[in-house]
C-alpha cells in the first residue's frame, strides 16, 4: 500500500530534504524548493550542497519549484518550512491539495503573534485534513549518514499515525507513534530555548556541571509549561522531550546551541541571524514562551534569561549571574 502513496515535502532545508530522502526509499516523493539551483542539483546530482554539503540523497527523490506539481497528486503532505512561513505556505497549498490528505509538520517552532502550535495552524488553514507531526532527537546529517535514530509521529488518530509509520521508517530510523500531539509538539520549540542557554554555557566556559544544571532544570521548565498547555507529563521524558533536548543541547551541529555560543562571544542576535543559512527556531520562540509563561503564571527562569539575552537586554554573562542568584528550594518546586 505504501509504495503507491505519493509524498510531497514542502521545504528543502536540511531536515525537509533529509525526510524527503527517507520517504523516497518507501514511496514516490516530490520535494518542493523555491531555489531552482537546489532543485536542479537534487534532480541531477542527488545532493543539496546548500544545506547538506557532501551528503548523498536517495536516487529516487525528485524536486520541483512548482507548488502545483508537488501537491496536485500527493497522498501525504509533509511541511518542512519554518514556523514563520508555515501559515503562508499552507494558504498557498489550500487551493491545490486534495481533500483529507494527512498533513505532517516538521517545524519545531510556535507562531509569533498567535502563539499557535503548527498542528493548530494546519487545522485552521486546512480544516478536514488530519494533522500531525514528526519529531525527535534528529540531526539531519547523522540520519543521512545512516546512523541509528528514532522519531515520533504524533496524531490524535493513532490508526492514521500507524498507517504513516512505514513511509518514514528505515532499518536504522525507527518510528514510534504517540497520541499526545500537544506534548510532542511542544517539546521541540521549548527545548530550542534551553539549547540556546546550553550554548551560552559552553561559550562562557562555565563547565560541564553548569551545562547539566541547565539541561535538567530546563527539562523541568519544559515539562511545567507543556503540562499547563495540555501535554501529558510522561511525554516530556520521551523522544520528543528529553531525547530532543539532549541532542540539541550537546551536538555541535545544533543551530540553537550555536546561537547560544555566539551570543556568549558578544555577537548580537541580528548579526547571528544575518549570517545563518538556516533558521534557529529558538530565537523567535523565546519571546513566545515567555508570553505563554506569563499567561499561565509560571516561573521559567532559564527561558526568561534566554529571552532577555536574545532581545539584547542582558549579556550571556549577566544571564548566568542572574541564574546563580536564584534561591534553591525543593527540586520539585518551580524555580
Amino acid at each position: 500500500m505504501n509504495s503507491k502513496m505519493r509524498v510531497a515535502v514542502l521545504g528543502a532545508g536540511s531536515w525537509g530534504t533529509t525526510v524527503a530522502s527517507l520517504t523516497a526509499a518507501n514511496a514516490p516523493t516530490l520535494l518542493w524548493s523555491r531555489d531552482p539551483q537546489t532543485t536542479d542539483q537534487i534532480n541531477c546530482e542527488h545532493r543539496n550542497d546548500k544545506y547538506l554539503a557532501g551528503m548523498s540523497l536517495h536516487p529516487e527523490l525528485r524536486a520541483t519549484t512548482s507548488l502545483e506539481e508537488a501537491l496536485r497528486h500527493c497522498d501525504v503532505l509533509v511541511m518542512g518550512v519554518p514556523s514563520h512561513s508555515f501559515r503562508e505556505t499552507l494558504r498557498a497549498a489550500a487551493a491545490i491539495l486534495r481533500p483529507w490528505v494527512p498533513v505532517i509538520s516538521l517545524a519545531k517552532g510556535l507562531e509569533q503573534g498567535s502563539n499557535r502550535r503548527m498542528t493548530e495552524v494546519i487545522s485552521e488553514e486546512l480544516p478536514g485534513h488530519p494533522a500531525g507531526l514528526l519529531a525527535g532527537p534528529n540531526i539531519a546529517k547523522e540520519v543521512l549518514q545512516g546512523l541509528a535514530a528514532a522519531a515520533v509521529i504524533a496524531m490524535t488518530d493513532e490508526q492514521i499515525a500507524r498507517s504513516l509509520q512505514p513511509i518514514f521508517s528505515r532499518s536504522v530510523f525507527r518510528i514510534y507513534t504517540n497520541t499526545d500531539v500537544v506534548g510532542c509538539e511542544l517539546g521541540g520549540p521549548l527545548k530550542n530555548v534551553i539549547a540556546i542557554s546550553a550554548g551560552m554555557a559552553d561559550g562562557l566556559g562555565v563547565g560541564q556541571n553548569t551545562r547539566s544544571l541547565v539541561i535538567t532544570r530546563g527539562l523541568a521548565e519544559i515539562t511545567r509549561l507543556g503540562v499547563a498547555l495540555g501535554g501529558r507529563p510522561e511525554t516530556f521524558s520521551g523522544l520528543t522531550g528529553l531525547g530532543d533536548l539532549l541532542t540539541t543541547c550537546m551536538s555541535p551541529l545544533s543551530r540553537n546551541r550555536q546561537v547560544g555560543e555566539r551570543l556568549a562571544q558578544g555577537e548580537t542576535t541580528a548579526e547571528i541571524v544575518a549570517s545563518m543559512k538556516m533558521v534557529a527556531e529558538g530565537i523567535k520562540t523565546s519571546s513566545v514562551v515567555m508570553e505563554l509563561a506569563h499567561r499561565h503564571a509560571l516561573s521559567l527562569p532559564i527561558a526568561a534569561e534566554v529571552s532577555a539575552v536574545v532581545k539584547g537586554e542582558h549579556s550571556a554573562a549577566q544571564a548566568f549571574r542572574g541564574l546563580r542568584r536564584m534561591a534553591a528550594g525543593s527540586e520539585g518546586e518551580a524555580a
